[in-house]
């Protein structure tokens, strides 16, 4: 049974001892052995949060990272192999490790209604039973300006804030992390979510190539690898098909669909919008201009019967409907919008006129309950009330990192040849790729399309594992799907040991 608490230290995840210690280099670390109900077994584990000086050239360190690290207590033997690692980090760009770490991996987490409806604040903590602490352990990392990183105060903070910048960062924490804390032999794992996969796609060919550590698993939470997948511009129709079928599944979702495609199954649903975006949508927006009336209206008839639309809005919008418009247009006429990172919340503007909505409600649900416990929690609970975080602002979502160099000139920014390369230099490493299928940020088809576009051989294809949630984005707040999150991921490490 999980022990809920309002904000307080009074949970069961109990506080045994705590101690500060310091690193090689003099900075604080400030330790904490705490004893919790992980797995549906008791578990004794140490928290250690602190700061990581870092260089990105060799020389004096330019930046302080942040993190926290979770680890199993257990007596050291010569017979037992040491646990797995995993580095784990959010994305943004800009955005701290609070998603993860207090929604899914960590050993507690904030709580939301059993579907991720939000809860009057304050924000609500309890200890997480399906921590991934069971089997690995865990270093969340906040990337430079994001959480309480920052660049050293006569140090550009641009020389991080960019695609190739962050993953040399990134990487040369990982290098210190595991150097000084002798997990070299350890299995190693990283875990991203959104731009945090973009990050993982880099970081295993750079941290093969550059340090000799090869992983033996990524996890991927709501992935993109391929910017191209993601970015409406005029020069680009890639997205428009495969934003297609999280549109159908949003329509089924609100009940928004005409007969007879409401009255079936959400996986017959997309099954049908994946199969007109990849056939006769596909073809459409490749004959363009030159496709009769006839045969646009007929396009568009099929269009609006899958997303809910109407066919002459789909009409005026020359059949290419971008995400914005479609979360302001589908329930327009009920008076709310539907959010972008997860859309089966809904918000309410202040008109319903407009081409767009003016906030993601998405968004807003998560906000204020993660900013909330995170902040109570590094202090109260793990004791992390170092002079230099005094008055810092621990940032969970910032704007400060733009704009971010993503490396790309007349293209877009992709890291899915970086993955490539490191799975085919390294045939052991495996990946496991988790959408939602109301993930209107990322969603899971242009996922499914980045992947069957690598090239990578018919030999390794096996080393993906595809895993789908009826939620969104952040899948892990809605409480069936934290679960079946966490089992996934605990086959998947179990796996690497077969």
């Amino acid at each position: 049974m999980l022990a809920v608490v309002l904000l307080a230290p009074d949970s069961k995840a109990q506080p045994a001892e705590s101690a500060a210690a310091a690193s090689p280099d003099g900075a604080d670390l400030v330790s904490r052995s705490f004893t919790a109900t992980i797995g549906d077994a008791p578990m004794t584990y140490t928290a250690t949060t602190g700061f990581m000086p870092i260089a990105v050239k060799e020389g004096e360190p330019a930046a302080e990272v942040f993190y926290i690290a979770y680890t199993k207590d257990q007596a050291a033997s010569p017979d037992q192999p040491p646990r797995p690692i995993t580095f784990t980090f959010n994305g943004g760009p800009g955005s701290s490790s609070v998603w993860l770490h207090m929604g899914a991996l960590g050993p507690r987490r904030v709580v939301f209604g059993d579907d991720g409806e939000p809860l009057p604040p304050p924000a609500k903590l309890a200890d997480n039973e399906h921590s991934w602490l069971a089997f690995t352990d865990l270093v969340f990392i906040d990337p430079v300006t994001t959480g309480y990183s920052r660049p050293l105060e006569d140090q550009n903070a641009k020389q991080f804030h960019g695609l190739d910048e962050d993953i040399r960062a990134v990487g040369e924490f990982i290098r210190l992390y595991t150097t000084r804390n002798n997990r070299w032999l350890s299995d190693k794992y990283l875990c991203g979510e959104s731009y945090g996969t973009t990050r993982a796609g880099g970081l295993a060919n750079y941290l093969q190539d550059q340090y000799g550590m090869y992983l033996n698993g990524i996890v991927l939470v709501s992935p993109v690898l391929d910017f191209s997948t993601l970015r409406w511009a005029t020069n680009n129709d890639k997205p428009f098909p495969l934003y297609f079928p999280t549109y159908a599944a949003t329509a089924w979702k609100h009940k928004a669909l005409k007969e007879p495609w409401q009255s079936r199954t959400l996986e017959e649903v997309i099954a049908a919008a994946e199969a007109f975006a990849s056939g006769p949508y596909l073809h459409a927006l490749e004959r363009g201009d030159r496709m009769s009336t006839d045969d646009q209206r007929a396009i568009a008839e099929q269009y609006a019967a899958l997303s809910g639309l109407d066919v002459e809005f789909v009409l005026d919008h020359d059949l290419k409907v971008s995400q914005p418009a479609f979360c302001k247009e589908l329930l327009r006429d009920r008076g709310v919008t539907v959010g972008r990172l997860d859309s089966r919340y809904t918000g309410i503007d202040r008109t319903d006129a407009g081409d767009s909505t003016s906030y993601d409600p998405s968004y807003s649900v998560i906000l204020g309950p993660y900013s909330a416990a995170v902040n109570h929690y590094l202090s109260a609970e793990l004791g992390f009330t170092a002079e230099k975080a005094r008055d810092r602002a621990y940032e969970i979502l910032t704007g400060k990192v733009q704009p971010w160099n993503m490396g790309a000139t007349n293209s877009y920014a992709t890291v899915a040849e970086n993955l490539r390369q490191a799975m085919t230099k390294n045939p052991s490493l495996r990946v496991l790729v988790c959408n939602g299928y109301y993930d209107l940020a990322t969603p899971h088809y242009a996922s499914d399309y980045t992947l069957a576009q690598m090239h990578l051989d018919p030999s390794l294809r096996g080393n993906i594992t595809v895993t789908r949630y009826p939620s969104g984005h952040m899948m892990y707040v809605r409480m069936d799907d934290l679960i079946k999150l966490t089992k996934d991921a605990a086959a998947f490490y179990a796996g690497g040991n077969e």
